[in-house]
């Protein structure tokens, strides 16, 4: 039980050890980028497709959280998602993307990935790093990439505070952002985000991929399906939303890395 709460505080803090070689694709370049919302300054890593070099075309764009986990075992606390590696494997020409991975905070992670606070652990300024994201970062990406900038190329997709957050992004402003990856969501930690989807509109066309394993907590899978049930009677058909329970799923890398890809082929259409 100790190892438990360790393991799921240390995942909420976002807290990385360089303990392994780097084994990130040479398609994978960092930036840094000062946000003047959230008064700090990221490193942002973007992955470009294999035929980006050698084509002309644009391609769909996939912000996810959380990018000391994404891409590179040696900036992650427990493994990698191996983004990279998987996306390499793809043939189709049609499933290419840009992924932008974005830093977190490490002791600031709940602070940035939580919309409202929280009377333990504080954070709610997850809005400013959304308006970072939409604000400061997406016009730089889409000038400076061939992207596919309009809604229905731009997917957001996290874990956890991520998962929490992609959720946010989607419903909040879907004029952005038309599909959202949510695994294994925070949603306990912000319970307000229930109240949130019931309040706005304009989210109705999105799409949206849960995914959860069954022992990651008490409250996770039955808080996931809370929030289906809830998409559902917002409006959403059953055809824009797919979920996942994983049997046995704890709250892990492990667990988000062996589950991307079949999320990722139902949302890249």
């Amino acid at each position: 039980m100790k190892l438990l709460i360790v393991s799921l505080v240390f995942s909420l803090l976002g807290f990385g050890f360089l303990y392994a070689q780097s084994r990130a694709s040479k398609q994978i370049s960092s930036i840094k980028f000062k946000s003047v919302h959230l008064d700090s300054t990221k490193r942002v890593w973007i992955y470009t497709p294999k035929s980006y070099k050698s084509s002309e075309k644009c391609y769909p764009v996939i912000y996810m959280f959380d990018a000391q986990n994404l891409f590179d075992a040696k900036r992650s606390y427990a493994g990698e998602w191996e983004i990279d590696e998987y996306l390499n494997t793809i043939d189709e020409m049609d499933k290419e993307v840009i992924v932008v991975g974005i830093e977190h905070g490490n002791e600031k992670r709940i602070e940035e990935l939580t919309p409202y606070p929280h009377a333990k652990h504080g954070g709610g300024k997850g809005d400013a790093f959304m308006k970072f994201i939409i604000n400061d970062l997406k016009p730089k990406i889409d000038t400076n990439y061939r992207t596919k900038s309009d809604k229905h190329h731009t997917m957001i997709f996290g874990s956890s505070l991520g998962g929490l957050m992609a959720l946010y992004g989607a419903v909040k402003y879907p004029e952005v952002f038309s599909k959202a990856g949510v695994f294994s969501p925070a949603f306990w930690i912000n319970p307000e985000i229930y109240n949130l989807v019931k309040t706005l509109n304009g989210f109705e066309s999105n799409e949206f991929y849960f995914m959860a394993g069954d022992a990651e907590s008490d409250a996770m899978v039955s808080d996931m399906e809370k929030m289906i049930a809830l998409l559902k009677q917002e409006g959403l058909k059953a055809k824009q939303i797919e979920s996942k329970v994983v049997k046995g799923g704890k709250h892990n890398e492990k667990l988000w890395r062996e589950n991307f890809p079949e999320a990722f082929n139902w949302l890249v259409d």
